[in-house]
């Protein structure tokens, strides 16, 4: 009798994220715990050390290993407030970030890049507001405080049972991802525009069927 043949286990896409912040962290791990449906393995990865090269070569190395890709989400006001401190005759810490976006962008074709600008913050505020306004991260802060009045850049603030960060967002996400895509994307001739490229992950091929 011949033996019937057995359907090979799909394999779950996995998705590594590196990011420089606990709050990208914290979001992410949400984003998980909420969206169950979602059969994706979502890793947030921080580096030791958050410089650009350390960051850098973080994504490099995932790049190589198992995951079906590798997102990296930087906040751009770091990298513009360094470029501004930065000493003359080296190079420039927007420069350098410039040329890692680029090489991985061209070499890696599993890492995604996505560049928020000031920071993430400005993402969770595009859930509420359609700005192009180019903030600090302070500034945006408090105008996030107008529409999530108890917002507290904790742990225990973002991660709560039932009232975590991700949840007071999830109804606002259509418009989040609308104003952001508004904004378009990262551009080394005007660098310091306000920007949020986050509907790079939400809009991926493996993620997009969940928030259509």
């Amino acid at each position: 009798m011949r033996t019937p043949k057995r359907n090979a286990p799909k394999t779950i896409p996995s998705f590594a994220v590196v990011v420089d912040g606990k709050t990208e962290l914290w979001y992410l791990q949400m984003l998980k715990r909420n969206e169950r449906e979602i059969r994706v393995n979502i890793k947030p990865e921080i580096p030791n050390k958050k410089s650009i090269e350390e960051q850098y070569k973080l994504v490099c190395d995932l790049s190589g290993k198992e995951y079906t890709k590798v997102f990296w989400i930087i906040d751009l006001d770091v990298v513009i407030k360094e470029n501004k401190e930065a000493k003359k005759g080296l190079k420039s810490p927007l420069k350098m970030f410039e040329e890692c976006r680029t090489e991985l962008i061209t070499k890696y074709p599993n890492v995604v890049v996505i560049v928020n600008n000031p920071c993430i913050e400005f993402w969770f505020l595009l859930h509420f507001v359609k700005t192009s306004k180019e903030y600090t991260a302070s500034n945006v802060e408090r105008e996030l405080r107008k529409h999530l009045n108890n917002y507290e850049k904790t742990e225990k603030s973002f991660t709560k049972q039932n009232d975590d960060i991700y949840l007071k967002l999830k109804p606002y996400l259509k418009t989040g991802l609308e104003n952001a895509s508004v904004l378009g994307n990262f551009d080394k001739e005007n660098p310091t525009k306000a920007m949020c490229e986050m509907e790079l992950l939400f809009q991926s091929e493996e993620l997009k069927k969940h928030f259509e």
